[in-house]
């Protein structure tokens, strides 16, 4: 299932949102055309390396900021164009509200803390890992699970793909989000232990899914919600 757009427009201007997306797609442009061709360059020197932080080193290359600052500057770095796009697309759809929700300021606290939560979650489970971890998915995560508390009713248009069945249909907020948790999770049991060169970092999505739902309902307005 991949999520289009949502009926349910934000009555505030959504800049805190916007400009998420434009400082993530301009660090992208610049590690793409700016680095001679070395994109993967800035992965060591500003990604999350979990052995970093579970031996307290900083390995070659050295990192361009103190190691425990690279937990926020991964979440501006992206792998490539999929994934650059695909958490843009996620965040556009669904951060908006989000932040009508909360306010422009809190909107930006709640976001850090769940690429942050994202962040642990995987050095918890990757402890040795000398990978980078990059990208601003357990941030976008924490934000669905905001959604999913806020407007579980909420129809988001959905392109459907079954094998040769293609269709773009509405579903429930609850129902989309919840399918895409529930791959999390198994995609991340099915990893569980295997030593692998890279790849997904499902528990950071799931660990920053989490924050969001609890974030939200510690900030969560006193105005209705559906």
């Amino acid at each position: 299932m991949i999520p289009l757009r949502d009926d349910n427009p934000s009555k505030s201007v959504p800049f805190v949102n916007v400009l998420f997306i434009f400082i993530n797609v301009s660090v992208f442009l610049y590690q793409y055309f700016g680095l001679s061709g070395q994109p993967a360059r800035l992965y060591y020197e500003l990604g999350c390396i979990p052995y970093e932080f579970t031996h307290f080193t900083d390995m070659a290359p050295t990192a361009l900021v103190p190691v425990p600052l690279t937990i926020f500057t991964a979440m501006f770095l992206h792998g490539g164009w999929i994934h650059l796009l695909s958490n843009m697309l996620f965040l556009w759809i669904f951060g908006d509200n989000i932040e009508d929700h909360l306010g422009h300021g809190r909107y930006i606290f709640f976001y850090l803390l769940c690429g942050i939560a994202g962040f642990f979650s995987h050095i918890v489970m990757n402890v040795n890992s000398q990978i980078p971890s990059i990208g601003a998915s357990g941030a976008i995560a924490g934000v669905m699970g905001a959604y999913m508390i806020l407007y579980p009713k909420a129809r988001i248009v959905t392109l459907l793909i079954l094998v040769i069945f293609i269709q773009i249909v509405r579903i429930p907020a609850i129902i989309m989000i919840g399918y895409w948790l529930l791959i999390q999770i198994l995609s991340g049991l099915a990893a569980t232990g295997l030593e692998t060169g890279g790849g997904v970092a499902w528990f950071a999505h799931i660990g920053g899914f989490i924050a969001g739902l609890i974030l939200i309902l510690l900030m969560k307005n006193k105005q209705r919600y559906a």
